[in-house]
């Protein structure tokens, strides 16, 4: 699986994705060459927030993870594949596409997590194992992960926050925040200093929307795209 480990970040233009981020007025950049962060308060607004939410609390399902660990507790919250023909997730698919300059057949459909009291994501990574049992699975048409964008959509009462172990940088979650990182590095190699975790809530409930970006284009159907 030697051809897994090297990304083409080039064709989908994620290799520029940096460079773009960076120039977007109010954005900031986490100050460390172990990986490209950024992050941009207020990037979406509370009503679409919680439309956002309200969607996510319509659809949710347990959580999973690729490559299974036998820990049973290390993913516990619940995602939701959001319609991506809706118009509110449309217009906010279309605000990450233009953010990261991104066509959009390279683009995962939109999907929501939930947090509650006690539920957490323990340390992973959001590239795929190129030596995992499941890349073929996940990875053979549309390829390794280049980018991850995320948003927070609320704040819980306590807990919650996202840790990058390589820097110790908290992230706590606030109404429209977006976080974004590269999860290959620019040889194409996958970034293990993208490893962050998705801490326990402790009081409250917390919601987030996520959206990846990928190597080659996403398996659309016929039209899906418009």
């Amino acid at each position: 699986m030697a051809g897994n480990h090297h990304v083409d970040m080039a064709t989908s233009g994620a290799d520029r994705t940096g460079e773009r981020l960076a120039a977007v007025p109010g954005i900031r950049r986490a100050p460390t060459p172990k990986l490209q962060q950024f992050m941009l308060s207020r990037f979406l607004d509370a009503e679409t927030c919680a439309g956002l939410m309200a969607l996510i609390d319509g659809d949710a399902r347990p959580s999973t993870i690729a490559d299974p660990n036998g820990d049973e507790a290390f993913r516990t919250s619940s995602t939701c594949d959001l319609d991506h023909r809706n118009p509110l997730v449309v217009g906010v698919n279309d605000r990450l596409h233009a953010l990261t300059g991104i066509p959009h057949p390279y683009g995962e459909p939109l999907q929501g997590q939930r947090y509650d009291v006690g539920e957490e994501f323990k340390a992973h990574t959001d590239y795929f194992d190129p030596d995992g049992a499941d890349w073929d699975l996940y990875c053979a048409v549309p390829g390794q992960r280049s980018w991850t964008l995320m948003i927070y959509l609320n704040e819980p009462a306590a807990g919650g926050a996202t840790r990058f172990l390589a820097t110790g940088k908290m992230h706590q979650p606030e109404v429209g925040k977006l976080l974004a990182w590269n999860n290959v590095r620019a040889d194409g190699t996958p970034n293990p200093d993208t490893l962050h975790h998705g801490m326990k809530v402790r009081k409250g409930r917390k919601y987030i929307i996520t959206k990846w970006f990928r190597e080659r284009p996403w398996p659309w159907a016929e039209g899906e795209l418009g």
